[in-house]
Protein backbone atom coordinates (compact mmCIF):
# COMPACT_ATOMS: atom_id res chain seq x y z
CA UNK A 1 0.00 0.00 0.00
CA UNK A 2 1.23 3.98 -0.90
CA UNK A 3 1.93 5.52 2.06
CA UNK A 4 0.20 9.69 1.91
CA UNK A 5 1.04 11.87 4.67
CA UNK A 6 -1.22 14.89 5.07
CA UNK A 7 -2.09 15.31 1.27
CA UNK A 8 -3.38 18.30 0.44
CA UNK A 9 -6.37 18.51 -0.14
CA UNK A 10 -6.20 20.07 -3.82
CA UNK A 11 -4.55 16.62 -4.46
CA UNK A 12 -7.58 14.33 -3.05
CA UNK A 13 -9.93 13.59 -5.94
CA UNK A 14 -5.89 12.31 -7.99
CA UNK A 15 -5.25 10.17 -4.73
CA UNK A 16 -8.82 8.39 -4.71
CA UNK A 17 -9.15 7.43 -8.04
CA UNK A 18 -10.09 4.03 -8.48
CA UNK A 19 -8.27 1.58 -10.48
CA UNK A 20 -10.39 0.92 -13.45
CA UNK A 21 -9.90 0.56 -17.21
CA UNK A 22 -10.55 3.48 -19.73
CA UNK A 23 -14.31 3.00 -20.17
CA UNK A 24 -14.38 3.26 -24.03
CA UNK A 25 -12.18 0.61 -24.35
CA UNK A 26 -14.27 -1.94 -22.11
CA UNK A 27 -17.36 -0.74 -24.08
CA UNK A 28 -16.02 -1.55 -27.37
CA UNK A 29 -15.16 -5.35 -26.30
CA UNK A 30 -18.68 -5.32 -24.62
CA UNK A 31 -21.16 -4.02 -27.11
CA UNK A 32 -20.27 -6.70 -29.62
CA UNK A 33 -20.94 -9.34 -27.31
CA UNK A 34 -24.51 -7.79 -26.24
CA UNK A 35 -25.14 -7.49 -30.13
CA UNK A 36 -24.35 -11.15 -30.72
CA UNK A 37 -26.94 -12.34 -28.33
CA UNK A 38 -29.25 -10.07 -29.70
CA UNK A 39 -29.22 -11.31 -32.77
CA UNK A 40 -28.25 -14.94 -32.68
CA UNK A 41 -29.67 -15.98 -28.75
CA UNK A 42 -28.14 -18.88 -27.50
CA UNK A 43 -26.01 -19.82 -29.77
CA UNK A 44 -24.10 -16.79 -29.50
CA UNK A 45 -24.17 -17.76 -24.98
CA UNK A 46 -22.52 -21.28 -25.99
CA UNK A 47 -19.82 -19.91 -28.30
CA UNK A 48 -19.14 -17.18 -25.80
CA UNK A 49 -19.18 -19.76 -23.15
CA UNK A 50 -16.74 -22.26 -25.16
CA UNK A 51 -14.33 -19.28 -25.40
CA UNK A 52 -14.13 -17.31 -22.52
CA UNK A 53 -15.19 -20.41 -19.88
CA UNK A 54 -13.65 -22.70 -21.76
CA UNK A 55 -16.38 -25.47 -21.56
CA UNK A 56 -18.61 -26.48 -24.49
CA UNK A 57 -22.55 -27.16 -23.07
CA UNK A 58 -25.19 -28.62 -24.48
CA UNK A 59 -27.81 -27.28 -22.26
CA UNK A 60 -27.69 -23.81 -20.86
CA UNK A 61 -30.23 -24.51 -17.81
CA UNK A 62 -29.41 -26.36 -14.66
CA UNK A 63 -31.56 -29.25 -14.49
CA UNK A 64 -32.92 -30.30 -11.46
CA UNK A 65 -30.74 -33.70 -11.40
CA UNK A 66 -27.57 -31.40 -11.18
CA UNK A 67 -29.43 -29.18 -8.45
CA UNK A 68 -30.57 -32.56 -6.76
CA UNK A 69 -26.76 -33.51 -6.92
CA UNK A 70 -25.09 -30.17 -5.87
CA UNK A 71 -27.12 -30.44 -2.44
CA UNK A 72 -25.41 -33.97 -1.42
CA UNK A 73 -21.92 -31.82 -2.24
CA UNK A 74 -22.91 -29.45 0.16
CA UNK A 75 -21.60 -29.72 3.92
CA UNK A 76 -23.84 -29.63 6.64
CA UNK A 77 -21.79 -27.35 8.09
CA UNK A 78 -22.11 -25.23 5.25
CA UNK A 79 -25.59 -25.64 4.91
CA UNK A 80 -26.55 -25.06 8.25
CA UNK A 81 -24.33 -21.61 7.73
CA UNK A 82 -26.84 -20.90 4.88
CA UNK A 83 -29.63 -20.80 6.72
CA UNK A 84 -28.70 -18.86 9.03
CA UNK A 85 -27.67 -16.29 7.10
CA UNK A 86 -30.76 -16.38 5.16
CA UNK A 87 -32.86 -16.25 8.23
CA UNK A 88 -31.40 -13.05 9.23
CA UNK A 89 -31.34 -11.90 5.90
CA UNK A 90 -35.16 -12.24 5.44
CA UNK A 91 -35.51 -10.51 9.20
CA UNK A 92 -33.77 -7.59 7.74
CA UNK A 93 -35.24 -6.96 4.71
CA UNK A 94 -38.81 -8.19 5.86
CA UNK A 95 -38.78 -5.59 8.30
CA UNK A 96 -38.47 -2.88 5.32
CA UNK A 97 -42.66 -4.28 4.27
CA UNK A 98 -44.28 -0.62 3.55
CA UNK A 99 -47.68 -0.41 4.76
CA UNK A 100 -50.72 2.16 2.44
CA UNK A 101 -51.12 4.97 4.22
CA UNK A 102 -53.96 6.98 3.34
CA UNK A 103 -53.29 10.60 3.08
CA UNK A 104 -56.49 13.46 2.37
CA UNK A 105 -54.68 16.43 0.87
CA UNK A 106 -57.69 18.19 0.90
CA UNK A 107 -61.23 17.89 2.23
CA UNK A 108 -62.22 15.05 -1.13
CA UNK A 109 -59.20 14.01 -2.72
CA UNK A 110 -57.50 10.76 -0.81
CA UNK A 111 -53.90 10.26 -2.74
CA UNK A 112 -52.00 6.62 -1.74
CA UNK A 113 -48.96 4.52 -2.94
CA UNK A 114 -49.13 0.78 -3.44
CA UNK A 115 -45.80 -1.27 -3.73
CA UNK A 116 -46.07 -4.13 -6.46
CA UNK A 117 -42.95 -6.08 -6.91
CA UNK A 118 -41.34 -6.37 -10.20
CA UNK A 119 -42.80 -8.91 -12.16
CA UNK A 120 -39.38 -10.26 -13.89
CA UNK A 121 -35.95 -10.05 -12.17
CA UNK A 122 -32.52 -11.50 -13.31
CA UNK A 123 -29.73 -11.87 -10.85
CA UNK A 124 -26.42 -12.26 -11.89
CA UNK A 125 -23.80 -14.28 -9.40
CA UNK A 126 -20.44 -13.65 -10.27
CA UNK A 127 -18.48 -17.60 -10.05
CA UNK A 128 -15.34 -17.19 -11.55
CA UNK A 129 -12.32 -16.45 -8.84
CA UNK A 130 -14.93 -16.92 -5.80
CA UNK A 131 -18.04 -18.37 -6.40
CA UNK A 132 -20.51 -15.89 -4.62
CA UNK A 133 -23.02 -18.16 -3.46
CA UNK A 134 -23.76 -15.57 -0.50
CA UNK A 135 -25.02 -13.10 -3.21
CA UNK A 136 -27.87 -15.41 -4.57
CA UNK A 137 -29.22 -14.83 -0.76
CA UNK A 138 -28.22 -11.04 -0.82
CA UNK A 139 -31.11 -10.85 -4.01
CA UNK A 140 -32.78 -13.88 -3.81
CA UNK A 141 -33.95 -13.46 -0.34
CA UNK A 142 -35.41 -9.54 -0.64
CA UNK A 143 -36.74 -10.74 -4.21
CA UNK A 144 -39.28 -13.70 -3.20
CA UNK A 145 -40.40 -11.88 -0.05
CA UNK A 146 -40.99 -8.81 -2.77
CA UNK A 147 -43.05 -11.47 -4.78
CA UNK A 148 -41.13 -11.24 -8.06
CA UNK A 149 -43.21 -13.93 -10.39
CA UNK A 150 -39.94 -14.80 -12.24
CA UNK A 151 -36.58 -14.71 -10.98
CA UNK A 152 -33.28 -15.57 -13.20
CA UNK A 153 -30.58 -16.53 -12.39
CA UNK A 154 -27.39 -16.45 -14.02
CA UNK A 155 -23.69 -17.95 -13.12
CA UNK A 156 -20.51 -18.48 -15.11
CA UNK A 157 -19.95 -22.84 -15.27
CA UNK A 158 -15.95 -23.99 -14.44
CA UNK A 159 -14.55 -25.87 -17.00
CA UNK A 160 -16.63 -29.10 -16.27
CA UNK A 161 -19.54 -27.08 -17.04
CA UNK A 162 -20.98 -27.20 -13.80
CA UNK A 163 -21.71 -24.58 -11.15
CA UNK A 164 -20.67 -24.13 -7.82
CA UNK A 165 -23.02 -26.38 -5.91
CA UNK A 166 -23.58 -24.16 -3.23
CA UNK A 167 -24.71 -21.83 -5.34
CA UNK A 168 -27.24 -24.50 -6.80
CA UNK A 169 -28.06 -25.32 -3.17
CA UNK A 170 -29.13 -21.95 -2.32
CA UNK A 171 -31.03 -20.92 -5.27
CA UNK A 172 -33.02 -24.16 -4.17
CA UNK A 173 -33.50 -23.08 -0.60
CA UNK A 174 -34.69 -19.86 -2.16
CA UNK A 175 -36.88 -21.81 -4.62
CA UNK A 176 -35.38 -20.82 -7.55
CA UNK A 177 -35.22 -22.61 -10.25
CA UNK A 178 -34.53 -20.95 -13.49
CA UNK A 179 -30.84 -21.56 -13.06
CA UNK A 180 -28.36 -20.84 -16.27
CA UNK A 181 -24.62 -21.49 -16.81
CA UNK A 182 -23.89 -18.39 -18.33
CA UNK A 183 -21.62 -15.65 -17.34
CA UNK A 184 -19.97 -12.50 -18.11
CA UNK A 185 -21.09 -9.77 -20.00
CA UNK A 186 -23.03 -12.27 -22.53
CA UNK A 187 -25.55 -13.49 -19.44
CA UNK A 188 -26.08 -9.76 -18.88
CA UNK A 189 -27.77 -9.73 -22.61
CA UNK A 190 -29.10 -12.95 -22.30
CA UNK A 191 -31.57 -11.36 -19.58
CA UNK A 192 -31.51 -8.34 -21.01
CA UNK A 193 -33.02 -9.26 -24.44
CA UNK A 194 -33.95 -12.79 -23.68
CA UNK A 195 -32.71 -15.65 -25.67
CA UNK A 196 -34.24 -19.18 -26.90
CA UNK A 197 -33.69 -20.32 -23.09
CA UNK A 198 -33.19 -17.73 -20.84
CA UNK A 199 -36.08 -15.47 -19.97
CA UNK A 200 -36.02 -11.25 -20.82
CA UNK A 201 -36.32 -9.93 -17.52
CA UNK A 202 -37.55 -6.12 -16.64
CA UNK A 203 -34.61 -5.54 -13.87
CA UNK A 204 -30.70 -6.90 -13.58
CA UNK A 205 -29.49 -7.10 -10.15
CA UNK A 206 -25.50 -8.30 -9.07
CA UNK A 207 -22.37 -7.12 -9.15
CA UNK A 208 -19.30 -8.58 -11.19
CA UNK A 209 -16.08 -7.26 -12.69
CA UNK A 210 -15.64 -4.36 -15.20
CA UNK A 211 -17.16 -5.97 -18.19
CA UNK A 212 -20.48 -6.83 -16.48
CA UNK A 213 -20.86 -4.11 -14.78
CA UNK A 214 -20.19 -1.83 -18.47
CA UNK A 215 -22.85 -4.46 -19.63
CA UNK A 216 -25.01 -3.54 -17.14
CA UNK A 217 -24.95 0.15 -18.03
CA UNK A 218 -24.87 -0.04 -21.78
CA UNK A 219 -28.35 -2.24 -21.57
CA UNK A 220 -29.44 0.44 -19.44
CA UNK A 221 -29.02 3.13 -21.81
CA UNK A 222 -31.71 0.34 -23.93
CA UNK A 223 -34.41 0.71 -21.26
CA UNK A 224 -33.22 -2.34 -19.10
CA UNK A 225 -33.41 -1.26 -15.56
CA UNK A 226 -30.00 -2.40 -13.42
CA UNK A 227 -29.84 -1.90 -9.65
CA UNK A 228 -26.68 0.11 -9.76
CA UNK A 229 -23.59 0.20 -11.23
CA UNK A 230 -21.84 -2.53 -8.86
CA UNK A 231 -18.10 -2.86 -9.88
CA UNK A 232 -14.94 -4.06 -8.03
CA UNK A 233 -15.17 -3.99 -4.43
CA UNK A 234 -13.55 -1.72 -2.04
CA UNK A 235 -13.57 -1.00 1.53
CA UNK A 236 -12.07 1.90 3.47
CA UNK A 237 -10.91 1.64 7.75
CA UNK A 238 -10.55 4.53 9.67
CA UNK A 239 -8.82 4.15 12.57
CA UNK A 240 -7.62 6.13 15.76
CA UNK A 241 -5.25 4.67 18.56
CA UNK A 242 -7.45 2.50 19.73
CA UNK A 243 -7.89 0.54 16.21
CA UNK A 244 -6.42 -3.09 16.74
CA UNK A 245 -3.92 -3.06 13.78
CA UNK A 246 -4.07 -6.98 12.95
CA UNK A 247 -8.01 -6.45 13.02
CA UNK A 248 -7.70 -3.45 10.40
CA UNK A 249 -4.98 -5.20 8.30
CA UNK A 250 -7.46 -8.24 8.33
CA UNK A 251 -10.77 -6.03 7.07
CA UNK A 252 -8.48 -4.45 4.50
CA UNK A 253 -7.25 -8.10 2.80
CA UNK A 254 -11.00 -9.28 3.13
CA UNK A 255 -11.68 -6.80 0.42
CA UNK A 256 -8.08 -7.16 -1.47
CA UNK A 257 -8.29 -10.91 -2.17
CA UNK A 258 -11.45 -10.30 -4.28
CA UNK A 259 -9.87 -8.87 -7.00
CA UNK A 260 -6.70 -7.58 -8.23
CA UNK A 261 -8.79 -4.52 -9.52
CA UNK A 262 -9.77 -4.28 -5.84
CA UNK A 263 -9.14 -1.03 -4.48
CA UNK A 264 -8.58 -0.54 -0.27
CA UNK A 265 -8.06 2.72 2.32
CA UNK A 266 -6.74 2.99 5.18
CA UNK A 267 -7.19 6.61 6.88
CA UNK A 268 -6.24 7.65 10.19
CA UNK A 269 -4.99 10.85 12.51
CA UNK A 270 -2.76 8.79 14.49
CA UNK A 271 1.66 8.35 12.57
CA UNK A 272 2.30 5.26 14.15
CA UNK A 273 -0.92 3.28 13.25
CA UNK A 274 0.15 3.89 9.44
CA UNK A 275 3.40 1.44 10.14
CA UNK A 276 1.33 -0.75 12.40
CA UNK A 277 -1.27 -1.64 9.89
CA UNK A 278 1.32 -1.94 7.19
CA UNK A 279 3.72 -4.33 8.98
CA UNK A 280 0.18 -6.14 10.05
CA UNK A 281 -0.99 -6.05 5.77
CA UNK A 282 2.36 -7.65 4.82
CA UNK A 283 2.64 -10.31 7.66
CA UNK A 284 -0.98 -11.41 6.63
CA UNK A 285 -1.12 -11.66 2.93
CA UNK A 286 1.95 -13.95 2.82
CA UNK A 287 -0.56 -16.65 4.02
CA UNK A 288 -3.59 -16.31 2.04
CA UNK A 289 -4.70 -18.76 -0.73
CA UNK A 290 -5.43 -15.65 -2.64
CA UNK A 291 -2.22 -13.82 -1.86
CA UNK A 292 -1.24 -12.74 -5.58
CA UNK A 293 -4.99 -11.80 -6.08
CA UNK A 294 -4.78 -9.00 -3.20
CA UNK A 295 -0.87 -8.10 -3.75
CA UNK A 296 -2.15 -6.75 -6.87
CA UNK A 297 -5.21 -4.62 -5.57
CA UNK A 298 -3.30 -3.68 -2.82
CA UNK A 299 -0.94 -1.78 -5.50
CA UNK A 300 -3.93 -0.07 -5.97
CA UNK A 301 -4.30 0.82 -2.42
CA UNK A 302 -3.88 3.89 0.01
CA UNK A 303 -3.14 4.28 3.55
CA UNK A 304 -3.58 7.88 4.41
CA UNK A 305 -2.47 10.13 7.51
CA UNK A 306 -4.54 13.25 8.19
CA UNK A 307 -4.54 16.15 10.83
CA UNK A 308 -8.23 16.43 12.35
CA UNK A 309 -10.70 14.03 12.44
CA UNK A 310 -13.20 16.80 10.16
CA UNK A 311 -10.79 16.10 7.53
CA UNK A 312 -11.21 11.72 7.97
CA UNK A 313 -15.22 12.94 7.20
CA UNK A 314 -14.18 14.99 4.32
CA UNK A 315 -11.85 12.91 3.03
CA UNK A 316 -14.24 9.71 3.46
CA UNK A 317 -17.59 11.74 2.02
CA UNK A 318 -15.34 12.30 -1.04
CA UNK A 319 -14.28 9.03 -1.99
CA UNK A 320 -17.99 7.89 -0.68
CA UNK A 321 -16.68 4.22 0.03
CA UNK A 322 -18.91 0.73 -0.92
CA UNK A 323 -17.98 -0.37 2.29
CA UNK A 324 -16.90 2.05 5.56
CA UNK A 325 -15.15 0.63 8.63
CA UNK A 326 -14.40 3.06 11.93
CA UNK A 327 -12.25 1.45 14.16
CA UNK A 328 -12.57 4.50 16.67
CA UNK A 329 -13.61 5.27 20.10
CA UNK A 330 -16.48 7.49 18.94
CA UNK A 331 -17.87 5.29 16.37
CA UNK A 332 -21.55 6.35 16.53
CA UNK A 333 -20.96 10.25 16.39
CA UNK A 334 -18.59 9.40 13.54
CA UNK A 335 -21.02 7.39 11.58
CA UNK A 336 -23.51 10.40 12.19
CA UNK A 337 -21.23 12.38 9.97
CA UNK A 338 -20.36 10.03 7.19
CA UNK A 339 -23.04 10.68 4.35
CA UNK A 340 -21.29 8.79 1.45
CA UNK A 341 -21.38 5.23 1.90
CA UNK A 342 -22.35 2.01 1.00
CA UNK A 343 -22.12 0.59 4.25
CA UNK A 344 -21.07 1.60 7.63
CA UNK A 345 -19.48 -1.04 10.18
CA UNK A 346 -19.04 0.35 13.83
CA UNK A 347 -16.26 -0.38 16.10
CA UNK A 348 -13.71 -2.82 16.49
CA UNK A 349 -15.66 -6.05 16.68
CA UNK A 350 -17.57 -5.25 13.74
CA UNK A 351 -15.84 -6.95 10.44
CA UNK A 352 -16.94 -5.73 6.92
CA UNK A 353 -17.41 -9.70 6.39
CA UNK A 354 -20.71 -9.95 8.64
CA UNK A 355 -21.83 -7.73 6.45
CA UNK A 356 -20.86 -9.96 3.31
CA UNK A 357 -22.65 -12.96 4.59
CA UNK A 358 -25.12 -13.01 7.46
CA UNK A 359 -25.73 -9.82 9.54
CA UNK A 360 -29.24 -9.40 8.06
CA UNK A 361 -27.74 -6.36 5.99
CA UNK A 362 -27.20 -6.42 1.94
CA UNK A 363 -23.59 -6.83 0.71
CA UNK A 364 -24.52 -5.64 -2.75
CA UNK A 365 -23.58 -2.23 -2.73
CA UNK A 366 -22.32 0.81 -4.81
CA UNK A 367 -18.61 1.31 -5.71
CA UNK A 368 -16.61 3.65 -7.83
CA UNK A 369 -18.40 6.65 -5.69
CA UNK A 370 -21.58 5.83 -6.52
CA UNK A 371 -22.55 5.80 -3.45
CA UNK A 372 -22.75 9.61 -2.96
CA UNK A 373 -26.31 8.84 -4.79
CA UNK A 374 -27.26 5.11 -5.19
CA UNK A 375 -28.37 2.60 -2.38
CA UNK A 376 -27.16 -0.91 -1.65
CA UNK A 377 -29.58 -3.62 -2.68
CA UNK A 378 -33.12 -3.25 -0.25
CA UNK A 379 -36.58 -4.55 -0.12
CA UNK A 380 -37.51 -1.64 -1.81
CA UNK A 381 -34.97 -2.37 -4.76
CA UNK A 382 -37.53 -5.09 -5.95
CA UNK A 383 -40.27 -2.87 -5.84
CA UNK A 384 -41.82 -0.25 -8.05
CA UNK A 385 -44.65 2.12 -6.24
CA UNK A 386 -47.99 3.23 -8.58
CA UNK A 387 -49.66 6.05 -7.06
CA UNK A 388 -53.37 6.46 -6.43
CA UNK A 389 -55.64 9.58 -6.39
CA UNK A 390 -59.88 9.40 -6.09
CA UNK A 391 -61.70 12.41 -5.75
CA UNK A 392 -65.53 12.91 -4.58
CA UNK A 393 -67.60 15.47 -6.20
CA UNK A 394 -66.83 17.75 -3.29
CA UNK A 395 -62.66 17.47 -4.08
CA UNK A 396 -63.26 18.40 -7.56
CA UNK A 397 -65.05 21.28 -6.45
CA UNK A 398 -62.46 22.09 -4.12
CA UNK A 399 -59.16 21.55 -6.38
CA UNK A 400 -61.00 22.43 -9.81
CA UNK A 401 -59.88 26.13 -9.87
CA UNK A 402 -56.91 25.83 -9.61
CA UNK A 403 -55.99 22.94 -11.66
CA UNK A 404 -57.41 25.02 -14.23
CA UNK A 405 -55.56 28.28 -13.41
CA UNK A 406 -52.10 26.18 -13.93
CA UNK A 407 -53.28 24.53 -17.05
CA UNK A 408 -54.24 27.75 -18.59
CA UNK A 409 -50.64 29.66 -17.57
CA UNK A 410 -49.43 26.25 -19.24
CA UNK A 411 -51.49 27.13 -22.53
CA UNK A 412 -52.45 22.96 -22.22
CA UNK A 413 -56.16 24.14 -22.95
CA UNK A 414 -57.18 19.94 -23.06
CA UNK A 415 -56.02 19.79 -19.21
CA UNK A 416 -58.22 22.35 -18.25
CA UNK A 417 -61.33 21.03 -19.98
CA UNK A 418 -60.98 18.13 -18.46
CA UNK A 419 -61.77 19.78 -15.54
CA UNK A 420 -63.96 22.21 -16.81
CA UNK A 421 -66.43 19.88 -18.37
CA UNK A 422 -66.64 17.93 -15.08
CA UNK A 423 -67.77 21.10 -13.15
CA UNK A 424 -69.97 22.35 -15.53
CA UNK A 425 -71.80 18.91 -15.05
CA UNK A 426 -72.75 19.60 -11.49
Amino acid sequence: MKIYKYPAKSTWATLLTRPVFDQSELEQRVIPILEKVKNEGDAALKEFTTRFDKVELEKLQVSKAEINKAKVLVADELKTAIQTAKKNIATFHAAQKETKTIVETMPGITCWRKSVAIEKVGLYIPGGTAPLFSTVLMLGVPATIAGCKEIVLCSPPNQQGKIHPAILYTADLLGISKIYKVGGSQAIAAMAYGTETIPKVYKIFGPGNQYVTIAKQLVNKEGIAIDMPAGPSEVAVVADETGNPDFIAADLLSQAEHGIDSQVLFVTTNEAMIDKVQTAVNEQVATLPRKEIAKKALENSRSILLKTEQEVVDLINAYAPEHLILAVQNDEELGEKIINAGSVFLGNYTPESVGDYASGTNHTLPTNGFASAYSGVSLDSFIKKITFQKLTKQGLLNIGKTVEVMAAAEELEAHKRAVSVRLQAF
